[in-house]
């Protein structure tokens, strides 16, 4: 394992920074290698400092790391790819943040885990060349849930088991999956959930994403999709995230400006 070795090299997304004394900066980061980890930059603050414009926010960069007393020591970075399209626009910025929102808040600094790295790398990647954002959120929200363990399931009723119909359902935040309308009762705090809505999610739940793309989604049922999952993951983290209000500020300025 890496982290057994003074000095290593590493693949990683920058998630966040703080400043850290002087001239030096806290990142957070997640690598393909260690998971999580939080790694000090030494005198990255510095006007001449070669490392800064390697390390912001969601890029995705190579480091050389040594193993600290306490924390990670940074001695080099190169970055891979900065995502520039994103940083360039508000909107796809403030969806970027909400991916890594969404990761940071289901990850601890546990270990390697390579398919969350991948599928990180691979939102952001679809971002920046300017896919349907709709499209690459709600997927990659589904493809975090399976694999951190709250896959909802959309196939049978979370109650009876029955498999579900094809017809309007149930979606129970609580029990994590479909209601189907015989058990209805037996539940409280239901959110409907249509049969439109129900196909697509189903569909991003058991396909690749070229597959995804074929999908032609109206804009109500985006929208229904989006609360419904919102409401899903306030339930699991029993909090809300930050970044779909600022998200929401951006889109409504945008259209704003657009009506002029």
């Amino acid at each position: 394992m890496p982290s057994k070795h003074r000095s290593f090299r590493v693949e990683a997304i920058v998630l966040s920074h703080t400043n850290w004394g002087e001239a030096d900066r806290l990142l957070t980061l997640f690598t393909r290698e260690l998971g999580k980890i939080r790694t000090v930059a030494k005198g990255i603050r510095k006007p001449r400092s070669r490392k800064a414009g390697h390390l912001e926010p969601f890029t995705r960069t190579s480091l050389q790391l040594a193993k600290g007393r306490d924390l990670y020591i940074l001695t080099q970075a190169e970055a891979i790819e900065p995502y520039v399209n994103i940083k360039n626009d508000l909107i796809a910025l403030g969806y970027g943040a909400y991916v890594v929102e969404l990761l940071s808040s289901f990850t601890y600094e546990e270990g390697e885990n390579r398919d969350l790295y991948r599928q990180l790398v691979n939102a952001l990647t679809r971002l920046n060349q300017g896919d349907d954002p709709n499209l690459v959120v709600r997927y990659y929200e589904i493809r975090l849930l399976d694999l951190v363990g709250f896959r909802p399931q959309l196939f049978d009723c979370v109650i009876c088991d029955e498999e579900i119909l094809p017809r309007d359902q149930w979606f129970s935040a609580t029990l994590g999956g479909i209601v189907c309308p015989n058990c209805d009762h037996r539940v409280p705090h239901l959110r409907p959930i249509s049969l439109n809505a129900l196909r697509y999610l189903r569909h991003f739940q058991r396909s690749s994403y070229q597959d995804a793309q074929r999908a032609q989604i109206e804009p109500e049922i985006w929208q229904e999709i989006e609360n419904l999952m919102n409401t899903y993951l306030t339930h699991i983290l029993e909090r809300r995230l930050n970044t779909p209000a600022f998200l929401n500020r951006m889109k409504h300025e945008r259209s704003l400006s657009e009506d002029k």
